[in-house]
């Protein structure tokens, strides 16, 4: 007997050895949840005996983007696994491994429009590691004290928010506004104006096909209703403000609606939020006849085809994207997961009750179109945030705006895409 245990005990001393010496260091570049990522990974250290060293990204998307590019145009074989999101996967696919056959299960438990916006060309180039969307935040305490249904449509967000802002000041709260959002010009506004239009019956900017469809009527009237919004019912400095301005002006008690990511879920539930308790969520509004179109943003991991340890990295992305760590996303960082079945976890809606809401409206979500301008995202993106940008600060009308951004798609599409 003790010889049979002390052969046990040699073999699986040779197995733990024979396992460290294969065991691979491998990078992890991400620019979000540092902490959150280190607790979770360390689980797959011990695990499999893989080491994983953070590489920080840096937090504007703009530098996310640079540094993807200088990496990836040098062919860099440091970087293994890198956190992406769906907008940028069309113009790098050619430098990321397909990791469709090693991801079947996962793609069976995952939403299919979230699989859709991470494969290019037929190639799975991407793992879900959660998604994103907004919510119209309103404080039901504000309407139900002027007895007001929570907004179905846009015109009806117009008229209650400039009632009860008007109402909130002659009672004494000058600071009081109607509606926040994100007017900045960068990718932020891309999707709130994308939402403003398709809700809107507008379109997607470029269709599917190829077409350039953001100069019409609908589009043009969706972003000269936004316009009006700018001085009468959202603060005049909106047209610069990103997610944090518009959370704090929400959360210091001064908006009665606000369009905001979902992290903002939880902080508006904060022992110091003026507004902890007196709000609820609901989907984006949209034009009648038309549905909610929140723009989806989904978080993947991806793995670099210069990568010397490509076996243990797709092993990284798939514990990524494994129920368990989505799960954990959603308790502790308030991310929307990719998997339905988790939005009905008893333990996730106790901790996040919004996710309900946004199931229900993740396959009508708008997605922005870099699948169909590829490389070209980048500078479609920029033409049309900024004509955006200048409609709501006066530079001239929708019609001229969105005029200008039918040329220049046109001048990139006759450029190819």
């Amino acid at each position: 007997m003790k010889s049979f245990v002390r052969t046990l005990c040699l073999s699986a001393a040779i197995a733990f050895v024979a396992h460290v010496a294969s065991a691979a260091e491998l990078t992890f570049a991400t620019g979000y949840g540092f902490d959150f990522f280190a607790a979770e990974i360390a689980k797959f250290e011990k695990a499999t005996g893989n080491k994983v060293t953070f590489i920080h990204l840096p937090a504007e998307p703009s530098g996310k983007l640079s540094q993807f590019r200088l990496w990836f145009s040098a062919g860099d074989k440091s970087v293994d696994v890198l956190r992406m999101d769906d907008i940028w996967l069309p113009a790098f696919a050619d430098h990321l491994v397909d990791l469709k056959v090693a991801a079947e299960d996962v793609i069976g438990d995952t939403f299919p429009s979230i699989i859709q916006s991470l494969t290019v060309d037929g190639r799975l180039v991407a793992l879900p590691q959660g998604s994103d969307g907004p919510l119209l935040f309103y404080r039901k305490d504000l309407l139900e004290k002027y007895g007001k249904a929570p907004p179905k449509t846009w015109d009806e967000l117009t008229a209650t928010a400039k009632e009860i802002q008007d109402k909130e000041r002659a009672a004494g709260n000058s600071d009081m506004w109607g509606f926040v959002f994100q007017g900045r010009g960068n990718d932020t506004l891309t999707c709130n104006a994308l939402e403003w239009i398709k809700s809107s019956g507008g379109g997607n900017i470029v269709e599917q096909d190829g077409t350039i469809s953001i100069n019409n009527e609908k589009a043009v009237a969706a972003l000269e209703r936004a316009k009006g919004w700018v001085g009468t019912i959202s603060p005049p400095g909106v047209v610069s403000y990103g997610e944090e301005e518009s959370r704090g002006v929400w959360q210091s008690g001064n908006a009665v609606f606000m369009r905001q990511w979902t992290y903002a879920y939880q902080l508006s539930n904060a022992d110091d939020s003026a507004v902890r308790g007196k709000f609820d969520v609901m989907p984006l509004p949209a034009d009648p006849g038309e549905v909610s179109a929140p723009t989806l943003g989904v978080k993947g991991n991806v793995v670099s085809k210069y990568s010397e340890h490509q076996k243990e990295a797709i092993e990284l992305v798939t514990f990524l994207a494994s129920a368990e760590v989505q799960k954990d996303a959603a308790l502790q960082l308030g991310d929307m997961p990719a998997i339905p079945s988790l939005f009905d976890d008893p333990d996730v809606v106790a901790a996040q009750p919004f996710m309900p809401t946004m199931k229900g409206v993740i396959d009508s979500g708008a997605i922005r179109p870099a699948a169909v301008l590829k490389s070209r995202w980048n500078e479609a993106n920029t033409a049309f945030f900024t004509a955006v940008n200048d409609t709501l600060s006066g530079k001239g009308t929708a019609a001229e705006n969105l005029e200008r951004v039918e040329a220049q798609l046109t001048e990139l599409k006759g450029s190819g895409w």
